[in-house]
């Protein structure tokens, strides 16, 4: 069985009002990633993403370029905890 890890990824930026969670959320189902993603109200951007290392390693590749309107400034990265069934958008926090 493939092994899974969970991150926890903090990205700042210009990445609100650029479509970031959509097509974050777009790549994740793409890639088979579970977890979440939502807007904070310091600007920046929070997400858990979940899966193989392989996956998740893309999903943090992405992260760091974002959508081609995205500035993508730092992606903060810790491990992160939890189990999850799909990948999906929460409301801000």
């Amino acid at each position: 069985m493939p092994v899974t890890v969970t991150k926890h990824l903090i990205i700042s930026g210009r990445v609100q009002g650029v479509g970031f969670r959509f097509y974050m959320e777009r790549k994740a189902r793409e890639l088979g990633v579970t977890g979440w993603v939502r807007n904070r109200r310091d600007g920046g951007v929070e997400a858990v993403v979940q899966g193989s290392v392989e996956a998740v390693d893309a999903m943090i590749a992405w992260a760091r370029r974002g959508p081609s309107s995205a500035v993508v400034a730092d992606v903060r990265i810790s491990d992160g905890s939890g189990e999850y069934a799909a990948f999906e958008m929460r409301p801000t926090e």
